[in-house]
């Protein structure tokens, strides 16, 4: 953590090796933060981007004593996404899940290139987030669901923290949703963690990866199936971000970010561009891991129900140029009839 008022004294690697007067990739390669008696880094084991203290830098870079950081905790520390869950007693993939919380999203600091929260903002929420209280037991016949939509995933989140052989039978019951709520937060959560633990340890299967995360193999069938989805979304990202932004220099969508994903069926990755421009060729494209680029009809409701693509005509044009064409092509194919 970055105790209380010392914020200004974070350096990264690249500003160590600056400090020496090499460039990054000399440092790293030579490693003089591995030296007995190099000073630790102030961020969580296992954080992507090493932090440390200046002032312990300089000192030890001077033979002088380090010096300490403070024993006691100060409601002004500032903890990176691992100490907050530590601090609540949850798991770290959880932590993306609350970090949206609109008191915390306030309270977000970026130190070093590293989000971290203070103390007592991670504090305050853990008072009032969603779960402290008891759950009513069981779902009231002919009733709504007692969560609302919008907390059912970090209500499930802390379940599936507590115990990760949880049902969806005991989701329902403890939460007082619709099984059907239930199963599907459950798996959506279970599919992205697995998703995450694949892309921490590349060998694993979707099997394997649950297995690791303690998920019974009789409850996961769905949720592997999911996160392979997930998985090939996250690759296909930056392709679609691109054509994104194709689209956006071409005067068509105000939107020059890549469209979020979707996974009918859980099975195959879609995603829809709003063409909301006043030329815009058509009111929307659809991009179908198995078909391509389509146009679509609807700028509301761009991606059609069912397993089935739709057929040609009403507004719906499939786009030559394969399944993932070069950014301008789909633009040139958007503005071709017969492309």
């Amino acid at each position: 953590m970055i105790r209380a008022g010392r914020q200004h004294l974070v350096r990264t690697l690249a500003d160590l090796a600056a400090q020496q007067g090499v460039g990054i990739d000399h440092y790293t390669h030579l490693k003089p933060y591995d030296a007995p008696g190099f000073p630790k880094p102030i961020n969580s084991q296992g954080s992507r981007t090493q932090l440390y203290d200046g002032e312990q830098v300089d000192a030890y870079l001077l033979g002088k004593p380090v010096p300490p950081f403070p024993e006691t905790d100060d409601d002004g520390d500032l903890l990176d996404r691992r100490e907050c869950a530590a601090l609540i007693e949850v798991a770290p993939d959880s932590w993306k899940t609350y970090k949206n919380d609109p008191g915390l999203m306030e309270s977000r600091i970026e130190a070093g290139g590293v989000e971290h929260w203070p103390r007592r903002a991670v504090l305050r929420f853990q008072e009032g987030r969603p779960g402290n209280a008891a759950p009513k037991p069981g779902r009231p016949k002919s009733t709504g669901d007692q969560v609302p939509r919008d907390q059912v995933a970090a209500r499930v989140a802390e379940l599936l923290d507590a115990d990760p052989t949880i049902s969806a039978a005991t989701v329902t019951e403890r939460l007082g949703v619709h099984r059907n709520t239930g199963q599907d937060a459950l798996t959506r959560l279970r599919a992205d963690r697995i998703a995450d633990h694949i892309e921490a340890h590349p060998t694993l299967t979707p099997a394997e990866a649950a297995a690791q995360l303690g998920y019974p193999a009789g409850q996961v069938r769905r949720a592997t199936a999911r996160a392979e989805t997930v998985l090939r979304a996250r690759h296909i990202a930056p392709y679609l971000a691109d054509v994104a932004a194709a689209l956006h220099r071409a005067g068509w969508t105000t939107e020059p970010t890549a469209p979020d994903a979707q996974f009918p069926g859980d099975d195959r990755v879609v995603a829809a561009l709003v063409l909301d421009g006043d030329q815009a060729p058509a009111p929307a494209v659809v991009w179908d891991e198995r078909y391509g680029w389509r146009t679509a009809a609807s700028r509301r409701h761009p991606i059609t129900k069912g397993a089935v693509p739709p057929s040609e005509g009403g507004g719906v044009r499939y786009l030559a140029g394969g399944i993932t064409p070069a950014p301008g092509g789909v633009v040139t194919a958007l503005t071709t009839p017969d492309a």
